[in-house]
């Protein structure tokens, strides 16, 4: 989907847009949908991505290794 919005950008820049969009006969919207696309891309692929599982261990959950630890703070409250 494309949304429209408004650019505000120095008027030396996009004079080179422009006669980018002249050069290859394309719309000056078109170039800018390219830069657009372009940033966007280079900003998604510099973003950190997670890392999951957040807690990596033997195969065993969590809740379970801690509930194995008899060194545990919970140790007490969990078994009777």
């Amino acid at each position: 989907m494309i949304r429209r919005t408004t650019l505000a950008a120095e008027a030396t820049d996009l004079a080179v847009l422009e006669e980018e969009a002249r050069r290859r006969g394309v719309s000056l919207a078109t170039v800018l949908r390219e830069v657009v696309r372009k940033a966007a891309a280079e900003r998604r692929a510099a973003r950190p991505r997670p890392r999951w599982p957040l807690f990596s261990g033997s195969g065993a959950s969590i809740a379970a290794r801690s509930a194995d630890d008899e060194e545990s703070p919970a140790a007490g409250r969990l078994r009777s």
